[in-house]
């Protein structure tokens, strides 16, 4: 059984309309999500005690959000990640994107999916969230239509997106949340053991920029095929962590792709999605000047990202980012985000297997 319930979250300044959170609850998982930027703002687990935390970064009040901050729990788009330059070619005419990251265009620009209001529907289940991005919004050619559902499903979250374009256009959605596993607040995440399905990942240049390279992950810090302890891992690499896309098998069918397990808790975070790449992200660009929820700060390296998605600026390198003009969501349609399952054993007798699905 799943209870939905609504509440104001915050109104908008120069009455630009009212933000609204919608709490998602079953007897295995609480998650809230506001309708400014399809925004999860809360998700409550339990560890192997029993006993719930809130295991993603973000904000108590609206005004966390509409400040500068690095896209918590946020849908981004129209198009994911970096886009080289801001420009891309399509049917022989140059575009030019809004550029907000060094020299390239990040998330969808200056003012993305994620720093919208979204008109929200309530579903038995869940919620879904739907809005239209113009012709021309951050440089991005069509009127697209987008719908975003999260719906719960016992101890599972799922969330779909679905789009409509009027003319051949660049789509790539992702959810952005941070998970710490061991609750939000916590000062780092290197005692979180990761596993990542992909045999090749995209090498980036300064900018973190595709190079074109698919790179096989052997023998190097990108082969996260068997479990390994974050933190050792990176000291034993001498890297300062990831920021990259880990290459995955396309399915049309949601697959399993990553995996985060935490042993102080017994929490598991576990990655399904029907996408060709998930990002993974290491919160390396954290530096604790944001005030979190109760009072947190967040320093670098404490909470990280599995933003399932298309490869970075696939629109110039990759082709399949560009759909027909009707799509379903570019063939996104992930099963995205978590749950805890008692009476399963991890480890230690009793403990619970927390498995969080996620696909952005």
């Amino acid at each position: 059984m799943v209870s939905v319930t609504r509440a104001v979250f915050g109104d908008l300044p120069l009455g630009a309309g009212t933000v609204e959170k919608f709490q998602l609850q079953s007897d295995q998982l609480r998650v809230d999500i506001i309708s400014w930027g399809c925004t999860i703002t809360a998700l409550e687990v339990k560890d192997r005690q029993g006993r719930a935390s809130d295991v993603v970064l973000g904000f108590d009040e609206l005004e966390g959000y509409l400040q500068k901050q690095p896209y918590f729990g946020a849908v981004v788009g129209r198009v994911a990640n970096r886009i080289a330059k801001g420009t891309f070619m399509l049917d022989g005419k140059e575009y030019k994107l809004a550029i907000n990251n060094g020299p390239n265009s990040l998330h969808g620009g200056v003012k993305g999916f994620d720093k919208v209001l979204w008109t929200p529907r309530v579903l038995s289940n869940g919620v879904e969230f739907s809005r239209v991005s113009p012709d021309g919004e951050e440089g991005y050619p069509g009127e697209l239509k987008v719908w975003v559902t999260y719906t719960l499903d016992g101890g599972e979250l799922v969330v779909n997106y679905r789009a409509q374009a009027s003319q051949t256009t660049p789509v790539n959605l992702t959810n952005h949340s941070y998970f710490n596993l061991a609750g939000q607040g916590s000062p780092n995440i290197y005692d979180h053991e990761v596993t990542i399905e992909a045999d090749a990942f995209l090498p980036v240049n300064e900018v973190l920029i595709p190079t074109g390279e698919i790179a096989s992950v052997q023998g190097t810090a990108f082969d996260l095929r068997k479990p390994v302890e974050l933190g050792k891992h990176l000291q034993e690499f001498h890297v300062n962590g990831f920021d990259h896309n880990f290459c995955l098998k396309g399915s049309k069918e949601k697959r399993f792709c990553a995996r985060v397990y935490h042993a102080g808790s017994g929490r598991v975070l576990e990655v399904y999605t029907t996408q060709p790449g998930v990002q993974f992200y290491t919160g390396n660009f954290l530096d604790g000047t944001l005030k979190g929820k109760s009072g947190a700060v967040y320093p670098k390296h404490s909470g990280f990202c599995l933003e399932t998605q298309s490869w970075p600026d696939a629109v110039n390198q990759f082709p399949p980012i560009l759909p027909n003009k009707n799509f379903n969501s570019m063939k996104i349609k992930d099963c995205s985000l978590l749950y805890s399952k008692a009476n399963s054993t991890w480890h230690t007798e009793g403990a619970r297997r927390s498995q969080m699905q996620r696909g952005n």
